[in-house]
């Protein structure tokens, strides 16, 4: 028996930052009256859906950065969001920048939520692997202060239950590391979405830039494969604010294949009914981990700065090189 979950990947073109929370929300609102009317079961966002990518600036005015910050979800300007959505039955993920206090601490994370028909948010995660650097960089032609403006992420690489299966989510960067797929695949994820602010230019690696298509669809496209996943990659993309950002939004299945991809660079509705049955055909084959996966002949690894330790049994060689 199939499990469809029809799925709209909506792109969005440049926001600008004078443009106001109530006009972007309007924004998303028209993706989902056309996700409706194309039958979607789940409407995907990009990463910091609701802003211009604001870490291209830099600022040591703690306020002015912290206009771009959400303190609660739904708040009064993105309610108007989580109403169509109930209202049309179609839920949604969608990322953002999160301020909140946590243990007596104000805390800065670049974050995303999964909600299901209903409105109700029933997944959370925060972005780990942050980008860029944390001082100005004058001669960049733009800023990626991630770094400095976020913290990295807490609740780690989890799969939800949602839309008749499993789901997981990454932020970006995290898309292009082999761990962020493979620890949501040991979740047994059959549903992988995410979405990225990617500049066309890399500052460090200019020769990098001809390849930043191709770049962002076969770590996204190998990943589906390895794993036995959907993935749902989606862009804010176009000029904005004088910077060039990459598209390239796309709906992978567990095969590898893109299913589906954006024509072009602005505000775009792609849409594929995703069956998660066939993720079983390739987690009880090639990619059984279960039957197949050997970690513990692995052997020893080193443990750098920024590391994690490795699930599963592979011994840790402790280094402080």
């Amino acid at each position: 028996m199939s499990r469809i979950v029809t799925i709209g990947a909506a792109q969005m073109g440049p926001i600008a930052a004078h443009e106001s929370r109530t006009q972007v929300v309007q924004r998303l609102i028209a993706h989902l009256h056309e996700a409706s009317r194309r039958g979607c079961d789940l409407v995907v966002f990009p990463e910091l859906t609701l802003t211009t990518f604001f870490p291209r600036w830099y600022t040591e005015d703690q306020a002015e950065i912290d206009q771009w910050f959400e303190t609660e979800m739904p708040g009064p300007e993105t309610q108007a969001l989580f109403d169509a959505a109930a209202k049309l039955q179609i839920g949604f993920h969608l990322g953002y920048a999160e301020l909140v206090e946590e243990a007596g601490q104000v805390r800065r994370f670049n974050t995303a939520i999964l909600v299901d028909k209903n409105a109700q948010i029933i997944g959370k995660y925060r972005k780990i692997h942050l980008p860029g650097h944390a001082e100005n960089e004058p001669w960049r032609a733009f800023q990626h202060l991630e770094k400095r403006y976020f913290e990295t992420g807490n609740l780690g690489f989890r799969v939800f239950d949602g839309f008749g299966g499993k789901v997981g989510m990454c932020i970006c960067n995290d898309r292009r590391w082999p761990e962020t797929y493979r620890v949501m695949g040991l979740q047994g994820a059959e549903l992988i979405v995410l979405g990225y602010n990617t500049p066309v230019h890399n500052p460090p690696a200019p020769e990098h830039d001809a390849l930043g298509l191709f770049h962002n669809q076969i770590v996204m496209q190998s990943a589906a494969y390895q794993n036995g996943t959907w993935i749902v990659g989606v862009a804010k993309a176009g000029n904005e604010e004088g910077v060039p950002m990459i598209a390239g939004t796309q709906i992978i299945a567990p095969s590898g294949e893109t299913v589906a991809m954006a024509a072009g660079e602005g505000d775009e509705l792609i849409t594929a009914a995703c069956d998660l049955d066939l993720a079983a055909s390739y987690k009880s084959t090639v990619f059984n981990f279960a039957l197949h996966r050997e970690p513990q002949h692995y052997g020893l690894i080193t443990a750098t700065k920024g590391a994690v330790s490795p699930a599963d049994g592979v011994a840790l060689e402790k280094s402080d090189k």
